[in-house]
């Protein structure tokens, strides 16, 4: 007999919110408790020491028997629903982590949510590999994208009656590979396991295999013709942190982007043309790589590759870790994210002075995240590291975002007297939109929607679906009993759900709105600083298209703002109002602490050899900022004088972006540099 570990996470909102003063039992499978534990202010329990069947037994492809223990775990917080977790597995020499998903009772009848957790992949391996291997045939989308969340409906496809549920992409391949192997074994076996899961989840998004045949979802929970997942199951410690590294590497044919289709049985009891994952472990025994592995099972041709494009959260990492002594805006970016994440996880210290340096104050934030999170606890923030503060400061960021919005709509006590329906316009569907996706914040099955005020298929979609979890008709239909519930569940999520304080805000630019709104053929610095900053926000939201900075409203800057507007849930219509304007400066100020906004309008007056001043100041440090990211141009000292120094970099400059070669800094020069830095952002 052996010693694992459990811990237990209670959340709400997608993670935005730890629920602190939680009740966890321990119980075995008889029903005696064991344990009990609250959990602390980032709602976590101390891990607890638990008896679990020997290592070995993990590692024996003979052994046909669960090679670990299980237990119940119950979960009681006054105003929640009380959570009955069966099955949670434990295994020896390993951490489980079971993250709870907290709901408001909005019945206030105290009821019970049980769940129970299926035996591992590899011992109810039942999968006969339904799918098309080359994808012909498919809708196949233009690139290769890492999706945000995936939805994973929870039974066969045709079963009508399961459960669709959202899932953020990380959080759905962890819990997978928890689902389908065991914790124990070697790294390079592990790793493999984890380059066929993504890809193969990546080949049912990029093919659209269940959306092209009128699913509304991207795949399912039956290993008959998916893979594993096991809702409200433990993920294990180290397997999470090996998918933080490797949740976007995919695995792709010489020569074709698209990933590859990666089928995959357990080896024993099942065999199939793809990967055996208990012939991993041997593999992997001896000495083989996890690509070694993966090209003993597929064709020898097989390439790993590491998506860059990324879906809604994740701002681009730079490409290199940044630690004690880095500096710079990436510096500056994650100073900011997590100044705004310890709004909701108070045990994260505060970074008073976030100026781009990273230091000790710096540091000890980082730790702190990284313990919060389940991260290695270096200090340093990595590609893993950089992924997960990008993830929680956007569901953090989207949870405030809602609350703000509600005051600014001004959701009441009493619900409209209108029935409306789809093809429906005005107040009411955007009071509708915005109460529907502050409760999706809480209830993963029901969609978030565009908050524009037009009541179309999306919008039904969801209405229907907060209708199938609130046990009404489900027509999609908003009559008077929809709308009551709807403002019932809305009140009860914030009477049993104390958002925290709203964070200090960021330093503010002094670029108040206009005065008249921005739109198509519209001219002059207000559009040109509009574009920077959409360039800016548009390293955080791919989605977002890059402009030229030429001060022009065209197309192209109708379609960002557009994309802007879709992104943060605001009335689209492709217009630089009031709401829209105070809504970019503030995300520029988040994502850079405005510290590049300042002074971006040109000063009316060329920059040349001999000037000196604030001006000359702003242009060499983007310069020097940029020389970190481009070789090729010159790094300077920001003294703010003109010096033939200056000259020769902005003529490199110049040369490098194909501008008129004169060494000064006019109109053209200046935007560009500009624009550079916005978009560069390294």
């Amino acid at each position: 007999m052996g010693t694992g570990y459990l811990k237990v996470e209670t959340r709400a909102a997608g993670g935005a919110i730890p629920i602190a003063g939680a009740r966890v039992q321990l119980l075995d499978l008889a029903g005696q408790v064991l344990f009990e534990a609250y959990t602390d202010q980032n709602g976590e329990t101390p891990p607890l020491e638990l008896p679990a069947p020997d290592k070995s037994l993990t590692l024996d492809p003979g052994y046909t028997q669960p090679a670990n223990s299980a237990w119940i775990v119950v979960v009681t917080k006054a105003g929640f629903v009380q959570k009955r977790i069966r099955g949670v597995e434990v295994v020896d020499t390993q951490t489980s982590i079971l993250t709870v998903q907290m709901q408001p009772d909005i019945r206030g009848n105290s009821e019970t949510e049980e769940t129970i957790i299926p035996p591992i992949g590899l011992l109810a391996d039942d999968r006969s590999q339904v799918g098309n291997k080359s994808g012909l045939g498919q809708r196949v989308l233009s690139e290769v994208t890492i999706p945000n969340a995936i939805t994973v409906h929870l039974g066969k496809p045709a079963d009508t009656g399961a459960r669709n549920v959202r899932v953020p992409f990380a959080d759905y391949i962890k819990n997978v590979v928890s689902s389908e192997i065991y914790p124990t074994w070697p790294t390079n076996a592990i790793v493999a396991n984890i380059h066929a899961i993504v890809t193969f989840a990546l080949n049912r998004v990029y093919t659209e295999w269940y959306r092209s045949r009128g699913y509304n979802f991207e795949i399912t929970n039956s290993t008959a013709f998916d893979q594993s997942y096991r809702e409200g199951g433990q993920v294990f410690e180290n397997i999470s942190r090996l998918v933080d590294d490797y949740f976007n590497v995919y695995v792709h044919r010489l020569g074709f982007k698209n990933p590859f289709f990666t089928s995959f049985c357990n080896g024993t009891t099942v065999i199939c043309a793809g990967l055996a994952q208990w012939g991993t472990v041997e593999l992997a025994n001896q000495g083989r790589t996890p690509i070694q592995i993966l090209r003993d099972y597929y064709p020898s041709d097989i390439q790993l590759s590491a998506g860059t494009h990324f879906s809604d959260v994740v701002v681009s990492y730079p490409g290199y870790s940044l630690g004690i002594g880095s500096r710079g805006s990436a510096v500056q970016t994650m100073q900011n994210y997590l100044n705004r994440i310890r709004v909701n996880y108070p045990l994260i210290p505060r970074i008073d002075n976030p100026d781009g340096v990273f230091g000790e104050e710096t540091r000890a934030a980082v730790l702190a995240f990284q313990k919060t999170f389940n991260l290695p606890q270096d200090g340093v923030i990595g590609r893993d590291t950089w992924n997960k503060i990008s993830n929680i400061y956007v569901a953090v960021t989207k949870l405030g975002e809602l609350e703000s919005e509600g005051e600014r709509i001004g959701i009441g006590q009493e619900p409209p007297r209108t029935t409306i329906t789809q093809g429906a316009r005005g107040p009411d569907v955007l009071q509708l939109q915005f109460i529907l996706n502050a409760v999706a914040a809480y209830y993963e099955s029901i969609p978030v929607v565009i908050q524009d005020g037009v009541f179309d298929a999306r919008t039904k979609n969801a209405v229907t679906e907060f209708q199938k979890v609130f046990g009404l008709t489900q027509d999609g239909v908003v009559g008077p009993s929809t709308w009551r519930m709807l403002y019932q569940v809305y009140h009860s999520i914030f009477e049993q759900i104390t958002p925290p304080p709203p964070p200090p805000p960021p330093p503010i630019v002094d670029h108040p709105y206009p005065g008249k709104p921005l739109r198509d053929g519209s001219t002059g610095a207000d559009v040109r600083l509009i574009q920077s900053c959409l360039n800016a926000i548009g390293k955080a939201y791919p989605n977002i298209p890059r402009l030229t900075v030429d001060g022009v409203f065209g197309p192209k800057t109708q379609a960002a703002v557009v994309a802007f507007q879709q992104q943060f849930m605001l009335g689209v219509d492709g217009v630089v109002g009031p709401v829209t304007w105070e809504a970019i400066i503030r995300q520029y100020d988040l994502l850079t602490g405005g510290a590049q906004a300042d002074n971006l309008e040109y000063p009316g007056r060329p920059l040349k050899v001999g000037m000196r001043g604030d001006d000359v100041r702003l242009m060499q440090g983007f310069l020097a900022e940029l020389a970190a990211c481009h070789p090729v141009l010159i790094k300077l000292d920001v003294d703010g004088v003109f010096g033939p120094h200056t000259e020769h970099a902005v003529k490199v400059f110049q040369e490098r972006f194909e501008l008129t070669v004169d060494g000064i800094i006019g109109p053209v020069t200046w935007y560009a540099i500009i624009e550079e830095v916005n978009a560069v952002r390294c």
